[in-house]
């Protein structure tokens, strides 16, 4: 038989530092993406980004000289809805 004994005061504070290093992660995302991440994001080619939901109305994006930029907060939802709204 194996026993285990577990110090909960030690669990009780690995458990709280790792949810403060996942709420850090979370304060630190991008304000914004630009083509690049938007790719990585989504894992789809640019002209199929292009082919399929960039001139939606919905999909807010900004150019700044050459540079398209999105909303990461924005977008992320945007990409949730879109994705759920399509037919298989």
């Amino acid at each position: 038989m194996i026993t285990v004994n577990i110090d909960e005061k030690e669990a009780i504070k690995l458990v709280h530092e790792k949810i403060a290093k996942l709420v850090k992660e979370a304060e630190t995302e991008y304000v914004f993406w630009d083509s690049v991440e938007l790719r990585k994001r989504t894992c789809m080619s640019w002209n199929a980004i292009l082919d399929t939901f960039f001139h939606d109305p919905r999909f807010k994006k900004t150019k700044i000289g050459k540079k398209w930029y999105f909303p990461a907060k924005e977008t992320r939802l945007f990409l949730e809805t879109w994705l759920f709204e399509q037919s298989y």
